[in-house]
């Protein structure tokens, strides 16, 4: 298969596959959470990332005109990175298309999406091993490197902006 798809920078037309997918990644790690959340909220929140062009990028992988999986990434900046530097925010591949080569294309791309940027690091965040060691496994296996977990924190939504 792994002739049989092709990997491109999402364009902004491509909104309600790249929110319509991270959703359905969502839905898979944290069905409870994500089943409150609205589909439409996500596609929304992919047009409006996409539509900006700044900072927030898709790569999709298509195959016989569908998309199929979609890279969602992020530029962030750190002293510890030199500036700035990729974060791999989102990654889902339909389940019927998954080790057949997609995920690993999708990283390359993204390797070389990164590289034309500049930056030097690429992250990504990798959901529990007790859970996902297959999905550890993977990026560990295209060249990533174990640093530790990430922590959140989810802050309030401010309606006006602070004067």
């Amino acid at each position: 298969m792994n002739k049989d798809f092709t990997i491109r920078t999402a364009t902004p037309a491509d909104y309600n596959a790249v929110g319509s997918l991270t959703w359905d990644l969502l839905f898979e790690l944290s069905p409870e959470w994500v089943a409150e959340q609205s589909r439409e909220t996500y596609v929304e929140t992919s047009n409006t990332l996409l539509s900006k062009g700044e900072n927030f990028w898709a790569l999709v992988a298509e195959f016989n005109g569908d998309i199929i999986a979609t890279l969602n990434i992020n530029e962030c900046a750190a002293i510890y990175a030199g500036g700035a530097f990729g974060e791999i925010s989102e990654f889902y591949i339909k389940p019927e298309f998954r080790s057949k080569g997609v995920g690993a294309g999708l990283i390359e791309a993204a390797k070389s999406f990164g590289a034309d940027k500049g930056w030097t690091i690429l992250e990504v965040g990798a959901p529990s091993p007790e859970q996902w060691q297959r999905t550890i496994d993977f990026y560990l296996k295209n060249g990533f490197t174990a640093i530790g977990p990430r922590l959140e924190i989810i802050l309030p939504v401010q309606q006006s902006p602070p004067a």
